[in-house]
């Protein structure tokens, strides 16, 4: 299935950019009366008829010709899932682990992604341009119409102090134990004993001890309303941050015995989440 990306879309038109309309009809070959496929990015897909072609004679267009497509039918939501999910994750030393890790978040599906910069991390510097290009490729790919917004990189114990965005139900932010569940996957019990995350994901009553002991409970399609994972550098959080995001409401979590790279942490969070949203009913 061939999909294009746009966010130039007015007056029941579609106007695809310099990139997409070569690879539209310089590689495809497609003409004028074509049908086409386009996503917004934010979760809408487009059936569309090419209206036309138009020659590219500036200096800006490089000869590039553009297409401007219009809009037959419209399927909001297309390939989405039921929750929104925020991978936070500092940036790894090899930046193609991290890129690699983008693509693969984007394929399974998440909602946002934070490069966070912790205490120990060893790349502090993020250029994010490429990663947002890396984005629209695996979102178009993986056949999705909504693709994870990207933010600039924040200091860990600034993103814990962040305020959370609503949920899919576009409601306000709800309470932790019923609408917003935030996680910091953590590699040690020294701070306070974490939980398994995928029993708390698969909506098993789950018993937090410590400072803040409390019950987490309950198959609840709301419980998976709105999730962020915080993952760390290579070199771990450290303890003060840590107790910085429990108490903004975190709960440390641990993602099995296996010692897991950054990189894979956040894919293998992600495929949790993704898994238990998958059989959630309608």
């Amino acid at each position: 299935m061939e999909i294009f990306y746009s966010e130039d879309i007015a007056g029941g038109y579609v106007r695809l950019d310099a990139e997409e309309s070569a690879h539209c009809v310089r590689v495809l070959r497609h003409r004028e009366g074509d049908s086409i496929v386009v996503v917004d990015g934010a979760g809408t897909m487009y059936h569309c008829t090419i209206a036309s072609v138009i020659a590219g004679r500036d200096r800006q267009s490089r000869g590039v010709p553009t297409v401007v497509a219009r809009i037959d039918s419209t399927e909001p939501g297309w390939h989405g899932h039921p929750y929104r999910l925020t991978m936070a994750v500092c940036p790894t030393k090899n930046i193609d682990r991290y890129e690699w890790m983008v693509e693969k978040l984007t394929e399974i599906g998440v909602d946002r992604i934070v490069p966070v910069i912790g205490d120990r991390s060893e790349r502090r510097i993020l250029k994010t341009d490429r990663l947002r290009r890396l984005i629209v490729s695996a979102g178009k790919q993986s056949l999705k119409a909504a693709f994870p917004a990207l933010d600039e990189p924040v200091s860990v114990r600034d993103f814990v102090r962040l305020p959370i965005e609503s949920g899919v139900t576009g409601g306000p932010s709800l309470p932790a134990a019923t609408g917003n569940l935030k996680f910091i996957a953590y590699c040690s019990d020294e701070v306070q004993p974490r939980a398994d995350l995928y029993s708390v994901i698969a909506g098993s009553p789950v018993v937090i001890t410590g400072r803040d002991s409390h019950v987490i409970a309950g198959d609840d399609r709301q419980s998976l309303s709105n999730i962020t994972i915080l993952i760390g550098p290579e070199g771990d959080f450290s303890p003060e941050e840590v107790r910085a995001a429990m108490d903004a409401g975190f709960i440390p979590v641990h993602l099995g015995e296996s010692r897991l790279r950054t990189e894979t942490a956040a894919i293998v969070a992600a495929t949790a989440v993704y898994l238990r949203g998958t059989q959630l009913p309608d």
